[in-house]
C-alpha cells in the first residue's frame, strides 16, 4: 500500500529554470546599467550561472571552493562577481557594487519562483491520502528562501533541505530520515525528480520506487539507472500518481 510521496523541488515541483532565466536575462539588464559601454551582460550572466552552479574547472574549484566553504555562498558569489567583471576589463568593481548585483539576482529569481501549473492543487489534494515530504538538495543560503517563497510548510508534511543534513541525495541517510518522518517502509514510498544521479539512484540505492521527470534530458546509458516510471513534464505527475495508487 502506497503511503507516501517523495518529491524534489527544483525542475520538479517548482520551475525553477524559469526563474533561472528571468533572473539571469534582468541581471545581465543590471550589470549592463553599472558599467554601460564595458560589459558583455549575456555573457556575464551565464557565466554567473555556471558559476554558481559550480560548472567549475579545475582552477576555478581551486579558486571557489575554499571560498564558499571557508567563508560562505554570499561571499563567493560576491567574488565571483568580481572576477567575471575583471575578466571583461573592469577592474575597478567596489564590493557594494558586487554585492548589489548578488543581492538583485537573488531577489530576482525568488520573485519568479513558483509551482509548475497544477502542483498546488495536486499537493492539497495528494495530502489527504499520502505523507508528502520534500527532499531537496542545495544549500540553506538558496533553498530556505525558495521554500519560504512557495510556503511549502503549506502543502507538503516535511520538508528535508540537503545543505542541512549530514548528507544529500542520492545517500541512503537522507532517504532515511524520509522514510522515518513518514512513518513508512521503502515499498510504500515513491520519489519523484528530476536528477537520474540524485534522485533516481537514491531512491534505488533505498529501495524506493522512483519516478524520473525526464525534461528534455537524454536517459544516460553510462549510469546505468533505469528509472521505474517517466513522465515528461511535471505536469504529468498528478496523472501518474492517480494511475499507480487509484483512490
Amino acid at each position: 500500500m502506497l503511503k507516501a510521496l517523495f518529491f524534489d523541488m527544483d525542475d520538479t515541483l517548482c520551475d525553477t529554470r524559469k526563474a533561472n532565466r528571468i533572473a539571469t536575462e534582468k541581471l545581465a539588464a543590471a550589470v549592463e546599467g553599472c558599467f554601460p559601454d564595458r560589459v558583455n551582460g549575456q555573457q556575464f550572466a551565464a557565466s554567473y550561472i555556471k558559476g554558481i552552479y559550480r560548472d567549475w574547472t579545475e582552477g576555478e574549484r581551486a579558486r571557489y571552493l575554499p571560498i564558499a566553504e571557508g567563508e560562505g555562498e554570499g561571499v563567493f558569489r560576491v567574488q565571483l562577481i568580481r572576477d567575471l567583471l575583471q575578466l571583461q576589463g573592469v577592474g575597478d568593481v567596489t564590493g557594494e557594487q558586487a554585492d548589489f548585483l548578488q543581492s538583485r539576482f537573488d531577489q530576482d529569481r525568488i520573485d519568479a519562483f513558483d509551482f509548475y501549473p497544477g502542483i498546488a492543487e495536486f499537493l492539497r489534494n495528494a495530502r489527504q491520502f499520502f505523507t508528502l515530504v520534500v527532499i531537496t538538495n542545495g544549500p540553506e543560503f538558496s533553498q530556505v528562501p525558495k521554500v519560504e517563497r512557495v510556503r511549502m510548510a503549506d502543502y507538503v508534511d516535511h520538508v528535508i533541505i540537503g545543505g542541512q543534513e549530514p548528507e544529500q541525495k542520492p545517500a541512503r541517510s537522507i532517504f532515511a530520515k524520509a522514510l522515518q518522518l513518514a512513518a513508512c517502509e521503502p515499498h510504500e514510498a515513491i520519489h519523484v525528480g528530476d536528477s537520474l544521479a540524485a534522485d533516481i539512484a537514491g531512491a534505488h540505492n533505498s529501495e524506493i520506487t522512483s519516478v524520473w521527470i525526464r525534461h528534455q534530458q537524454p536517459l544516460d546509458a553510462e549510469l546505468g539507472i533505469e528509472p521505474h516510471h517517466t513522465v515528461m513534464h511535471p505536469e504529468e505527475i498528478p496523472q501518474l500518481i492517480r494511475q499507480l495508487h487509484p483512490h
